[in-house]
């Protein structure tokens, strides 16, 4: 039987279904490097998620590590190099949700703009008798930035055809036989932007790739909508910015170090903050898990992963 070392819960019904089918130890609730050391000469698998990651050291303490099978589109948390340098592979479960963060992405930029959140609780305050809220902005029309034009961003591009918005995109490289406007200087991007959306993948390549320029270029109008990782953004500048009103709005579902926000964030009424549910539906989660198990096995019976990062 495999032994598999799960390095954070997911669903009950994903975790009764892997330990139905293997040896599970799990990391979170047993001692965890204890039981590493314990256990590290028999461990075949690492399953992990984007959250959880896996580092550089716990590959280290696994001679026989074999794979990594990890659930979600992000592998930022885990020393892919790492891994590579021993030949193992690294799996993740892309585009299964493609459509679901690109819906939560428009639904920021709706949300953000339309100011929906502030008057829910404008409503629920008591305060609709004494007066409206200030006039919020128009969606429709507008201009759409979008940075990482990858499987989630072209998702969230389709998604502004019916809002007739007109779509420019930042990457390191144009893509080849996308239609939409491609710009290379990220700072210009902003500039020309409304809402500039946010699915580049995270680390250290793109970390504070949204800094004070970026955000400055974005202006007093523009509105930042989040969706990629929180280290993609600089933190305390974008809270600079909305604070000082150099920033019109933004729309997150992704911090810094999470699951910590800011407590300046929270106090703004111009930010939508959302704790990290991209992902988040049970259509989604059910596909990104048969996904995981899908790669797993692929693996233990030929030796390779379906969806290799």
């Amino acid at each position: 039987m495999t032994c598999i070392l799960q390095i954070g819960p997911l669903t009950e019904r994903f975790n009764r279904c892997l330990a139905a089918e293997h040896e599970v130890l799990r990391f979170w609730e047993e001692g965890g490097d204890v039981l590493v050391a314990q256990h590290a000469q028999r461990i075949d698998v690492v399953v992990t998620s984007g959250r959880f990651g896996c580092t550089a050291a716990l590959i280290e303490q696994l001679p026989n590590l074999r794979a990594i099978i990890s659930f979600g589109v992000g592998y930022d948390a885990i020393d892919v190099a790492a891994a590579r340098a021993r030949n193992i592979p690294v799996s993740n479960t892309p585009a299964v949700l493609n459509d679901c963060v690109a819906d939560l992405a428009f639904g920021l930029v709706i949300d953000t703009a339309r100011q929906m959140s502030r008057a829910d609780r404008f409503v629920r305050a008591g305060s609709w008798p004494s007066g409206g809220l200030p006039l919020a902005k128009q969606v429709s029309g507008k201009r759409l930035g979008i940075v990482g034009l990858g499987r989630i961003g072209e998702t969230v591009a389709k998604r502004s055809i019916g809002f007739d918005m007109q779509v420019r995109y930042h990457n390191r490289r144009p893509v080849e036989g996308s239609g939409y406007g491609y710009e290379s200087n990220l700072v210009e991007l902003a500039k020309w932007s409304d809402f500039l959306v946010l699915t580049c993948p995270g680390g250290e390549g793109t970390r504070h790739l949204i800094n004070r320029n970026v955000l400055d270029a974005l202006g007093s109008k523009g509105i930042l909508i989040n969706v990629s990782r929180g280290s993609v953004v600089d933190e305390p500048a974008l809270i600079e910015a909305l604070m000082e009103g150099r920033l019109g709005g933004a729309g997150l579902d992704v911090y810094a170090h999470e699951p910590e926000v800011p407590q300046a964030l929270i106090d703004l009424p111009n930010v939508v903050l959302l704790p990290h549910i991209g992902s988040a539906t049970e259509e989604t989660r059910l596909a990104m898990e048969e996904l995981l198990l899908a790669n797993l096995r692929a693996f233990l019976e030929r030796g390779e992963v379906l969806t290799a990062v």
